[in-house]
């Protein structure tokens, strides 16, 4: 069944934040800053270890070419401008807000962080991307359930550290991860190796990130970055198109 990856991906995390919450009250506050840094540690080593896995694939030897770092960097900048005039970030903290008011009596701000901060650890990278063509293409959830037992144990550090807010990050898993899954059977054709290769390179770069929004301030606007990580299948496109 196609999308099941997903749907098991978005029940773990709502039972790994449910956890987490339970835990909260329990786990003293030294302790949750010692976790706090843990993570951020752990969430740069996942997007370093794509950085390399994608290099990995790029060349033989494990290196990149300059292709790919041209591209990169070309997305990078060419993502981060579109994002800024959507202002995604704004948007994503806007819809944290909402929630907030909504279904919790958290502070506005953890409850914003927790939910922004937790859907952009379980939807970017290249597990999200790997896994969502896997599951659209040859039928294959193996890779999203993997991926949803990894993010499991995150959603239960950061509920218990974050709030109540992360729970409400297993509403963008569903839509982002699905909408993944839905597109690559329609783009199928278009999705090489190297295309993904590439993406999850960016995708990784923006883990990174994340790991440095949770000790460094002030943060970095990584969901105007999002786009980035599309550029490359678009200029691969346009430069089929010119050929």
């Amino acid at each position: 069944m196609t999308g099941i990856g997903t749907i098991i991906n978005t029940v773990l995390v709502i039972i790994g934040s449910l956890v987490g919450l339970l835990l909260k009250k329990a786990i003293p506050e030294r302790l949750k800053e010692s976790m706090v840094q843990a993570l951020a540690l752990a969430t740069m080593t996942i997007g370093v270890t794509g950085i390399i896995n994608a290099s990995s694939t790029a060349n033989q030897d494990g290196t990149l070419s300059g292709n790919y770092t041209i591209l990169m960097v070309l997305s990078m900048a060419i993502g981060t401008f579109i994002g800024e005039l959507i202002n995604i970030q704004k948007r994503l903290d806007n819809m944290g807000d909402f929630l907030q008011k909504k279904f919790s009596s958290d502070d506005s701000s953890s409850f914003s962080q927790g939910f922004v901060t937790a859907s952009l650890v379980f939807c970017v990278g290249s597990m999200t991307i790997l896994g969502a063509f896997n599951d659209a293409l040859l039928h294959d959830p193996t890779i999203l359930i993997t991926k949803s037992l990894l993010d499991m144990i995150m959603s239960v550090v950061f509920a218990s550290t974050l709030g109540i807010g992360v729970i409400f990050s297993a509403l963008t898993v569903l839509v982002y991860q699905g909408l993944l899954t839905v597109c690559a059977s329609f783009l199928s054709p278009l999705l090489t190796s190297e295309i993904i290769a590439q993406m999850s390179f960016v995708g990784s770069i923006l883990i990174t990130g994340i790991g440095l929004n949770f000790i460094y301030k002030p943060r970095l606007n990584l969901a105007n970055m999002l786009p980035a990580m599309f550029i490359p299948l678009v200029w691969y496109l346009i430069s089929n198109l010119w050929r």
